[in-house]
């Protein structure tokens, strides 16, 4: 299919629907992507050709292991499904083709711009990513066993699932992805399953096998090889084929996060009587410190690492851990800690912002403005892939692939941002408040035990619960912009605070910004606002330098940047467009690039091997005209020597010259041929002794020349 818009509509059915959407297409589309593909149409199935296309399609590798694909590619296809299978651009962005090509992605012309669309069963399959939540339901399915997946198509398709798996889920996802349905399923459950459900979400969402059966109170045991095995009958089967408890190898069952959120919806309302007490303290009295630090907007660190990242010298290999030294000269750079700044660059790659697609203003992170950047940065260390505070080594990605199982620090931090929420909205609390709020928290107990299965499991030390609380509040958020930090950091603690950008973020609003636009406060400092958007800004990495990084960005655009810009082949007009998408150009800027831009003549480039220098015109004559010498030098040549031809070697030319009398020196000292080239009888020159030492040998021939 040529990368152009193409309608989706079905006539009735899901637009997400992978053959839904084939047989909206266009027969001449249709029938080049099966040319394209190869795809061999039997007409003696039951089936038409579509169908038998979106089998074809599903089978290729490319969606199961994006890492096949080009990093542009794979970057938008990890955006698209984080927009949950349809994403609205402005223009056609970089990595689109190679996706419009396999089948995988589809576009069409809307009122808002274009829309590309994932088909559920290519989103039904992709691997998880950092930026993406480990337990979300689209991540849990994504790994589960064929068994597994073949029971939830079958359930929610009212018959029995057939391969290809992933067309057949197709319609479970309809209901899946769909918050309210999904509600109306949970409280269809028969009351047995009901409590097996809340009875697992009470102890944190994960339980293994054996506790399993102890739960739903199975009496029936089945050993296998890696242990207790669950039947497949019973209250634990009727969720699972209902992708409400996921099992995962080899002995764990997990609720995904959106049906935890449902089900503990009515316990985390009863959690509000059990900490009266501690609220009252809190709320009674004035906690305010005397003196107080400021979390900055974490939007301005992450565009600065980002722009500081595509300098000379920074090289950051994708899938493995941000270099150290490199983190400890940005910190040195920008003044800042150096966990701040580690936490803001495994963020900050988790959304791709450090990735090349980045500087196209045509599909997210590029799109955004720099204001909205803090709230996908908050959106994805919420969800826990990048970022780990359970871990010795907090970057996800510093973790060897096989151990980046994730830790249960998706509950510690809902623990943490509701306790926020309940004791510091607008006012100051104590940490020691805030620690014992948490310790009596009845969801401790269930987290320290999945924190100790996780340690055991993937060989880390898991630290106490209440330590990794206090790296998230004081550690995490501020550097988050979501905490204020004040006092004195003494054994209590300092105290906290919800910033205002921070309510807004967990109210669901969006932030207050200044809107002013950047602007030049100097001639050659630009000043990055919040409403800039972030690919123009990137747009200015080869010719603008970062020089400080606070409430905004200041970039420093001096004339020799500039030079060295356009003499790297930017063009003036190209330049002049990235700087005036950002900010209206001074005076001083605006006529270097109009003088930079003027053409007073042509150069012609000649290669050549060396310039041969003759002050006598004769002898420079005698070589330019005789053979065997002339074929080695250029024509012209320009005044009082000789240009030698690219593939000439010094070796070679001694060798010719001194065949015909001329000497060639070099420093002052004379070059000799280290081997001596037979020539025909009538141009052989009489023979000389060699030279012992670094005079010239005493002859009647032509003046020396100089090389």
């Amino acid at each position: 299919m040529d990368p152009e818009p193409a309608s989706d509509e079905t006539g009735g059915g899901s637009p997400r629907r992978l053959d839904h959407i084939l047989r909206a297409l266009p027969d001449s589309e249709l029938a080049a992507l099966i040319r394209r593909l190869g795809i061999r149409i039997d007409t003696q199935k039951r089936i038409d050709a579509p169908s038998q296309v979106a089998r074809a399609l599903v089978g290729i590798p490319d969606v199961r292991d994006p890492s096949r694909l080009q990093a542009s590619s794979r970057e938008l296809l990890h955006r698209i499904a984080e927009a949950g299978g349809a994403l609205v651009v402005p223009t056609l962005p970089s990595g689109l083709e190679p996706l419009v090509a396999r089948g995988v992605v589809y576009a069409r012309k809307i009122d808002e711009g274009i829309e590309l669309v994932l088909p559920t069963a290519f989103l039904v399959q992709l691997k998880s990513w950092e930026s993406e939540d480990p337990r979300a339901l689209r991540a849990l399915l994504s790994q589960a066993s064929f068994e597994t997946v073949s029971a939830v198509a079958a359930h929610y398709l009212g018959r029995p699932a057939t391969p290809p798996i992933a067309l057949s889920l197709e319609a479970a996802w309809e209901t899946l992805c769909d918050t309210a349905r999904l509600q109306s399923e949970v409280e269809r459950l028969a009351p047995v399953e009901r409590r097996l459900l809340e009875a697992i979400e009470a102890v944190g969402g994960e339980v293994d096998t054996q506790e399993l059966l102890d739960l739903e109170r199975e009496p029936m045991r089945l050993r296998g090889a890696t242990g207790i095995t669950a039947s497949r009958r019973g209250a634990g089967f009727a969720l699972e084929r209902r992708a409400f408890l996921i099992p995962i190898h080899p002995n764990r069952h997990v609720i995904p996060t959106e049906i935890a959120n449902i089900v503990g919806a009515e316990r985390r309302k009863a959690r509000e009587a059990r900490r009266a007490q501690i609220r009252s303290f809190v709320l009674e009295e004035d906690h305010a410190p005397r003196r107080a630090r400021f979390a900055p907007d974490p939007g301005m660190l992450a565009l600065g690492l980002a722009y500081a990242v595509r300098e000379p010298g920074s090289d950051v290999r994708p899938g493995v851990g941000t270099p150290r030294s490199l983190l400890v000269r940005l910190a040195q750079r920008f003044g800042r800690d150096v966990e701040m700044v580690a936490l803001s660059a495994a963020v900050s790659r988790a959304i791709g912002l450090w990735e090349p697609s980045a500087a196209s203003a045509a599909t997210p992170p590029g799109s955004l403005a720099v204001h909205e950047l803090g709230r996908v940065l908050f959106d994805t260390w919420r969800r826990g892939g990048a970022w780990d505070e359970a871990r010795p080594e907090r970057e996800v990605l510093r973790a060897a692939s096989e151990g980046r199982e994730s830790s249960p620090i998706g509950a510690l931090r809902e623990m943490v941002i509701d306790a926020l929420q309940e004791l510091g909205e607008g006012r100051w609390v104590p940490w020691a408040s805030l620690r014992g709020y948490l310790a009596a928290d009845d969801r401790i107990g269930g987290v320290e035990r999945l924190l100790r299965r996780w340690g055991d499991r993937t060989s880390n030390e898991a630290p106490e619960v209440l330590e990794i609380t206090r790296r998230i509040a004081l550690e995490s958020l501020p550097a988050l912009g979501i905490i204020d930090l004040g006092g004195d950091d003494l054994d209590d603690g300092p105290a906290l605070r919800l910033t205002p950008r921070g309510r807004a973020m967990l109210a669901g609003t969006s932030p207050s910004f200044d809107p002013s636009p950047s602007h030049f406060v100097e001639t050659q400092i630009l000043q990055i606002a919040p409403s800039a958007r972030i690919a123009h800004v990137l747009a200015l990495v080869p010719f603008a330098e970062i020089t400080r990084i606070g409430d905004k960005v200041d970039l420093l655009l001096a004339p020799s940047s500039i030079a060295r810009a356009l003499s790297a082949g930017l063009e003036s007009d190209a330049l002049r467009a990235r700087i005036e998408a950002v900010a209206k150009l001074p005076e001083g800027i605006s006529q270097m690039l109009i003088q930079a831009s003027v053409v007073i003549g042509r150069a012609s480039f000649v290669p050549a091997a060396g310039f041969l220098w003759v002050e006598d015109a004769e002898i420079r004559e005698l070589l330019r005209t005789r053979r065997p010498a002339s074929e080695l030098f250029i024509d012209p040549s320009p005044p009082s020597g000789l240009l030698l031809a690219p593939d000439v070697d010094l070796e070679r030319l001694v060798r010719r010259c001194r065949a015909l009398g001329v000497e060639v020196e070099c420093d002052g000292n004379l070059l000799r041929a280290r081997s001596v080239t037979p020539m025909p009888s009538s141009q052989e020159a009489p023979s000389r002794a060699p030279s012992t030492s670094r005079g010239r040998s005493r002859t009647p021939a032509p003046r020396t020349t100089r090389s």
